[in-house]
């Protein structure tokens, strides 16, 4: 029930087309139920000889019609009157419908734009936890797929219910008072039908939700393998991702050709208990007609009668059916719906933070008994630059993951110009602090659009400085289309390094007054790395930056280094005092140095091997 009031809520706004879709396939239904009535009346009392015989309460309006076209006299030599009349309810019948099927479709796309809207904005604020944890090939698949069940559900069978209980009440109004034993005749196995639909129902609905989720993992790999086509091209992997596709393949269509074998069943029973019904009324209505106990014209409006009800008594499997496959579809969306989102605050105030850090005993887990920080603490002042280092898994990406809080500490305390970071909106905090990944994502866009994306309302010369600040300004002009150039999914199109220059060129064009580089400068090489960094020591002297770095050079010039192992902070202070200490920072620049300089003479040695050899060849010459 919850899972259809989750629905009915949905359909706020809606419920009135979907009233008046209702109404309209109730008239249309009267109709298709006046044919019988019409062509009793012409075989037993036009073409036949006995009396006009209309029992309820349409018989004043058929003897009111009959008198009005003349009578039997006239009707029987002008029986086109009579087609002409069902030409007309044929019409009517038709126009009724089509405004049905308008309605519905409005009602139900409307619904549906409404689920979507809430859908996607319910993803934009979900914690950045649940994002790492999710799937996004099954994320995609609740957003597509499971929408668009439910649109179908809405769309066609939603209203097939009234359809169904509008066939019942005319038929019982229409047939009783014809006569009653064919009535129960015309009824007596549509209990049993209805009672198979509904137990079909309840046992189908397992096997929509397998065939449903093995149609996510199918979506999963899909999507990972054409996220990760480079990864793949680049080990030579098709083999292993094509078998891995197979198998989820494989197991997507078991579930489906098990869920068809049932729905085969289904109908092939449903059509037999129909067929037995559609038996049972013409043979026993053939027998009663030759006895003259009914007439000519009440056995065909029973057997259309009859023919009328089964279907959308069978129908109502299918209906069923969907229904299940909707309240599967809805607990599904129903999942991501649950998930509590994250409180960011208000609109935007435009209140700049200074960058004044102080962290102090900070612990942090993301899972009971596992923690990754313990007891961090240092302080930072407003414009300083901050180094951490440190081997994989120390803490290093969770420590500066704290600050805009992506996650939230469980003890000790984190503030931010002398206010604790728990008692600032997170909005205030994340337009005041500039991330910049490892692997930085760019949006199949041109290029000025993702250097662009961060601010609102960006001029071209805002563009430019932050590429010049990048280091990327010179490259970008060198491309065939200069800042219009399309970077394609995800940039691809694009180097390592010059993806991570534009991730940092649009981080830096907001001028954050914290900023976060979390070994953001792998892909460049050191001399580009020495040139990024000076500008930003040029631009950003009032910006207090975090630099996550295993490239000591980069790290040296820091005016404070932490160095992190097992989520501990094990050693802190500038360049000059830690070489000076016995630790992990002074193993970690002596292993550096010397290779560089094995690195430096083994260059050397092969530039003097080429000139002496050069010198060789002159003297031969």
């Amino acid at each position: 029930m919850k899972k259809m009031k989750l629905l009915w809520d949905f359909m706020k706004g809606n419920r009135s087309l979907y009233f008046f879709s209702i109404a309209a396939i109730g008239f249309a239904t009267f109709i298709r139920f006046i044919w019988p009535m019409i062509l009793r009346v012409t075989v037993d009392s036009i073409i036949g000889d006995k009396p006009l015989q209309v029992q309820g309460w349409l018989a004043p309006v058929f003897e009111s019609v009959f008198q009005f076209l003349g009578g039997k006299s006239i009707l029987a030599q002008s029986l086109w009157m009579c087609s002409f009349i069902l030409i007309l309810l044929t019409i009517s019948r038709g126009i009724f419908l089509f405004f049905k099927g308008k309605w519905s479709a409005v009602a139900s796309e409307s619904i549906i734009q409404s689920i979507r809207d809430k859908l996607y904005d319910h993803l934009q604020y979900l914690p950045f936890d649940y994002h790492v944890k999710a799937k996004t090939g099954d994320l995609i698949q609740r957003c597509t797929s499971d929408v668009e069940t439910i649109r179908r559900f809405l769309s066609i069978q939603f209203v097939e219910v009234g359809r169904a209980l509008f066939m019942l009440t005319f038929a019982l109004s229409f047939m009783l008072p014809m006569n009653v034993k064919m009535t129960l005749v015309s009824l007596s196995l549509i209990p049993l039908i209805f009672s198979f639909a509904v137990i079909f129902f309840i046992k189908v609905r397992k096997a929509f939700r397998d065939s449903d989720e093995s149609e996510a993992r199918l979506s999963t790999v899909l999507q990972e393998n054409l996220t990760g086509v480079r990864v793949v091209r680049a080990f030579a992997r098709q083999k292993y991702e094509i078998d891995k596709f197979d198998v989820k393949n494989a197991e997507y269509r078991d579930f489906t050709y098990y869920l068809i074998k049932l729905l085969a069943w289904y109908w092939a029973i449903s059509d037999f208990f129909s067929l037995i019904q559609i038996g049972a009324v013409i043979i026993l209505g053939t027998y009663w007609a030759a006895q003259g106990v009914i007439s000519l014209g009440t056995l065909l409006a029973f057997s259309s009668y009859v023919g009328m009800l089964l279907w959308p008594i069978r129908q109502m499997g299918r209906v069923l059916t969907d229904m299940g496959k909707a309240q599967v579809s809805i607990e599904r969306i129903q999942e991501i719906l649950n998930e509590p989102v994250e409180e960011i605050g208000g609109s935007s105030t435009g209140q700049k933070l200074k960058g004044e850090i102080d962290f102090n005993d900070v612990s942090f887990q993301y899972d009971e008994g596992k923690p990754i920080l313990k007891k961090i603490s240092f302080k930072v002042k407003k414009g300083q630059t901050v180094a951490i280092l440190g081997p994989t898994g120390s803490g290093k990406t969770s420590l500066v993951n704290l600050l805009p809080r992506l996650y939230d500490y469980q003890s000790g305390s984190i503030k931010i110009d002398g206010k604790k970071i728990s008692e600032i909106d997170k909005k205030i905090l994340r337009e005041n602090i500039g991330i910049v990944l490892q692997e930085p994502f760019l949006f199949s866009k041109t290029i000025k659009e993702n250097i662009g994306l961060a601010k609102k309302k960006v001029k071209d010369d805002e563009v430019f400085k932050a590429a010049r600040t990048a280091s990327i300004h010179d490259v970008i002009q060198d491309f065939e289309q200069g800042y219009k150039t399309a970077v394609g999914e995800r940039g691809v199109t694009l180097s390592g390094g010059q993806k991570q220059r534009v991730a940092i060129a649009r981080t830096l064009i907001n001028d954050c007054p914290i900023l976060i580089f979390d070994d953001s400068l792998s892909s460049v090489d050191t001399e580009t790395d020495a040139a990024i960094r000076r500008r930003l020591r040029a631009r950003s002297k009032k910006a207090t930056t975090f630099i996550i770095s295993h490239r000591l050079s980069t790290l040296a010039e820091a005016d404070l280094i932490l160095v992190l192992e097992n989520g501990e902070l094990i050693q802190k202070g500038n360049h000059l005092e830690l070489i000076e200490q016995e630790g992990l920072y002074k193993r970690i620049w002596a292993i550096q140095t010397t290779l560089e300089e094995e690195l430096a003479l083994e260059a050397n040695g092969v530039k003097m091997r080429i000139e002496e050899s050069e010198k060789k060849e002159k003297k031969i010459v």
